[in-house]
């Protein structure tokens, strides 16, 4: 077990759906060594009910998860590790986070735009949380307490571009 805990924010613009669903999945797979967030910059109000009914059939909590501003965490907690998993939120100017944390963009296409019926917004849910759930695992198992900055930095950054290759 690490000294202490990471703290991970997921940033997406809405903050309603693969932000939500970042944090859901961090917040199991890297229980005690990582302790995920999620926020938008301009937040929608609300979890997508998709994301949320995709969460419970996979037995993820889902209590406690919402929609909320980037804005909560420019005092705190200080964060070790921010990931933006939309494309939005890449090219917005972020707020000075403190404690300077590593930050990489993990971008993926939005369910929450997802046409269709009720089939294929699932797919499109189900997609998402499958390549949001495979960078998780990769980042969670890195040895983050042994990696010099520039290193991290460099696998954090691989996993995004080539994760799901």
């Amino acid at each position: 077990m690490p000294d202490h805990t990471y703290n991970v924010l997921f940033l997406c613009t809405g903050n309603s759906a693969r932000s939500i669903l970042a944090e859901a999945i961090l917040n199991r797979i890297g229980s005690g060594k990582f302790t995920a967030f999620s926020a938008g910059s301009a937040p929608k109000g609300a979890v997508h009910p998709q994301a949320l009914a995709l969460l419970g059939r996979l037995g993820f909590p889902t209590e406690g998860l919402r929609s909320k501003s980037w804005e909560e965490f420019s005092g705190g907690p200080k964060l070790d590790f921010v990931f933006t998993v939309c494309d939005n939120a890449a090219n917005e100017v972020c707020p000075v986070w403190p404690g300077q944390p590593m930050t990489a963009h993990w971008g993926i296409p939005d369910p929450a735009a997802v046409e269709g019926n009720e089939k294929t917004v699932a797919f499109a849910f189900r997609d998402a949380f499958q390549t949001l759930q495979r960078r998780i695992e990769l980042f969670a198992a890195l040895p983050v307490e042994k990696l010099d900055r520039m290193s991290l930095q460099k696998r954090l950054d691989d996993i995004g571009a080539h994760a799901d290759a």
